[in-house]
């Protein structure tokens, strides 16, 4: 989808292609896999069966919640017309860092029980995901079976200490689960009540 962020997201150029879909008599909007991925890598090739891919968190959405200002996502020179990572990668997580601190500090309190609600509900797979996520990034992105033996093994007290050693970083990625499945859903809405319907697909290996 076109966008000015280097890279297509859950804006307004989602919310046009449901409108064109509309109009056009379609019913269906059949997607690749929506899950994250090594930058670059197939989208078949997920890095969680459960999680939503943060680069398709729409930073016009951020601006419209309040968590984003329009200076913060201006002079960046970001490709019209293809995607860039090595640019695009940074650029959108330091939007993400910005929109986080901002909340923590303590803009859109309304947003908070919703956040700590997502945070309950998806428990399950988001705590690990979220620690995975943290030390992949703090270990360049290598394999995790070349990270330390004792988390490799999920020995409790290494995950306990790595916990807090990168909590920062695991709730970063909370919180964009929380703001990819936020726009998706407010997407789904308008697809619905455009009577467009959404096909998925999934990824047959999670790397």
């Amino acid at each position: 989808l076109p966008s000015p962020y280097g890279i297509g997201d859950l804006g307004s150029a989602a919310f046009n292609w449901v409108d064109r879909l509309h109009g056009a008599g379609q019913r269906w909007w059949q997607a690749l896999p929506l899950g994250p991925t090594g930058y670059g890598d197939s989208p078949y090739q997920s890095l969680s069966s459960f999680a939503g891919n943060e680069l398709l968190i729409s930073p016009d959405g951020l601006i419209d919640d309040g968590l984003l200002r329009t200076g913060d996502c201006v002079g960046h020179a970001l490709s019209p017309t293809a995607v860039e990572y090595e640019k695009v990668v940074p650029f959108k997580v330091h939007l993400l860092e910005t929109a986080r601190s901002r909340f923590g500090a303590g803009a859109r309190p309304d947003l908070r029980p919703a956040y700590e609600e997502f945070c309950h509900a998806n428990a399950r797979w988001l705590n690990d995901y979220a620690l995975f996520r943290a030390l992949k990034a703090r270990y360049n992105g290598a394999c995790y079976l070349d990270w330390p033996g004792e988390l490799v093994r999920r020995t409790p007290a290494a995950l306990a200490r790595a916990q807090q050693e990168v909590a920062n970083k695991i709730e970063l990625v909370r919180f964009s689960q929380f703001l990819v499945s936020r726009q998706a859903k407010c997407l789904e809405q308008h697809a619905h009540d455009k009577g467009v319907r959404l096909i998925g697909d999934l990824p047959f290996f999670v790397s």
